[in-house]
């Protein structure tokens, strides 16, 4: 049986028997000893344990990866100077989905109306965190201490000192031949410690959602299932028909072969709800799955994962549409704009961990004048939300990644349309 079948088993069996649990849990005629096992034992103990250390597992190669990498795919560039261009093509790409996706979110949302008839009595509240000007968030991009950014797992910062480094290495001769081809090492090294992580994630896809559906259950889907399906359906619309339009339309190459080779990616990124934490696969599948070369995939899936969140602008255009009409405000056009604007320079800079959208759609909202206490109304599903988005944005990464690599003649093609090419065996 390959991965993806399974992830996939791994995953059904996780929501069917964490659904029944959080329903055993919530009978309060259920007997001690029985609450105790499946609660403190099972969701809360051995499968809570389980599911953390293996995203921690996968956290812990994202610095290391994503540095070493960087340094290779720049230190080995024939022409330094073209890094400029490769840098061009892939922001302007990545701005490019962006700006599609929250108009898409925007449109459906004003179509399908999901906060109408919405009951707004609710307890919950939610604190705005303080804004940071733009001008902060182009100035904090630049490290002042490189290990401290790596320590606390600032990518774009390490990204910055990687290609400062990878520069240096590729113009100091002799000296820099020698740490090049060390560098070279550990990248291999590195990718071979991601294929053996790759090979235990059924289990640790089924210890997190287990967690996950025994806390939260599929209570709270039936009571926001519009908002749900809104963002859902654009989702759904932006990675099945944005993203291969534009891969056929810009590079020629087969939509149906890139997705069908995304799928285990797709995977980790819906089970871990995080961008970062997918990264090892994604830059591993991207390079070996999908034939890019590592001087253009070192760059591109990194800064991807930091800047690149089409999954979560979606959600911050529905969601901003959703509250103004659960508390019957119009938006005028200058306030959609301005949501589209917001939401795209939002993303730059923002943590690619669960739940992050909350904090950038609290900016949103402020910036067009709506309570930000309306996020309330969705916290409660926007952790299963949260992960379809993510396997949206590590798709956008990796679409992004190939077209840019085609453009630079640094695409294998042969490996792009080998189906058993970089595959993980079971």
């Amino acid at each position: 049986m390959n991965l993806t079948k399974r992830i996939l088993i791994a995953m059904a069996l996780a929501v069917v028997l964490g659904s029944i649990t959080q329903v055993l849990l919530s009978d309060d005629t259920l007997n001690s000893t029985l609450r105790y096992l499946l609660d403190d034992v099972l969701a809360n103990g051995l499968f809570f344990v389980i599911g953390k250390i293996f995203v921690a597992s996968l956290k812990v190669l994202v610095v290391p990866l994503v540095f070493v990498s960087l340094v290779c795919g720049v230190c080995h560039l024939k022409d330094q100077s073209s890094l400029g261009l490769l840098s061009l093509k892939t922001i302007g790409l990545y701005i490019i989905t962006t700006g599609l996706a929250i108009s898409l979110a925007l449109f459906l949302a004003t179509l399908f109306e999901p906060g109408s008839g919405v009951s707004l009595q609710t307890e919950a509240s939610y604190k705005a965190p303080a804004e940071t000007s733009l001008k902060q968030v182009f100035i904090n991009i630049f490290p002042t201490n490189p290990i401290a950014a790596m320590a606390e797992g600032k990518m774009l910062q390490v990204i910055v000192f990687a290609v400062l480094i990878g520069l240096a290495i590729g113009r100091a001769g002799t000296a820099g031949d020698r740490i090049g081809a060390t560098f070279n090492d550990w990248n291999e090294v590195l990718m071979k410690l991601v294929t053996l992580l790759m090979s235990l994630a059924p289990y640790g896809v089924f210890a997190l959602l287990f967690s996950l559906f025994a806390k939260q259950g599929l209570g709270t889907i039936g009571d926001l299932a519009i908002y749900m399906l809104t963002v859902v359906s654009a989702l759904a619309v932006h990675a099945f028909v944005v993203y291969p339009l534009i891969l056929k339309t810009l590079t020629g190459l087969s939509p149906l072969t890139f997705l069908k080779k995304m799928r285990n990616t797709q995977l980790f990124a819906f089970s871990t709800a995080s961008s970062n934490a997918t990264l090892p696969i994604t830059l591993r599948t991207v390079e070996q799955r999908l034939g890019a070369d590592n001087r253009v995939a070192s760059f591109a899936v990194p800064l991807g994962a930091t800047i690149n969140m089409d999954g979560t602008a979606i959600m911050q255009g529905v969601a901003t549409v959703f509250i103004a009409q659960a508390f019957a405000l119009d938006l005028a056009l200058t306030d959609y704009l301005l949501v589209i604007v917001t939401a795209m320079l939002a993303s730059i800079g923002t943590a690619g961990v669960p739940g992050v959208g909350l904090v950038t759609l609290a900016l949103v909202l402020q910036q067009v004048g709506l309570p930000v206490e309306g996020i309330a109304l969705i916290i409660g599903v926007d952790r299963i939300l949260d992960m379809i988005r993510t396997a949206v944005n590590v798709t956008g990464d990796a679409m992004v990644s190939v077209t840019v690599a085609h453009s630079e003649g640094a695409l294998d093609k042969a490996v792009f349309d080998d189906a058993a090419a970089g595959d993980v065996k079971a």
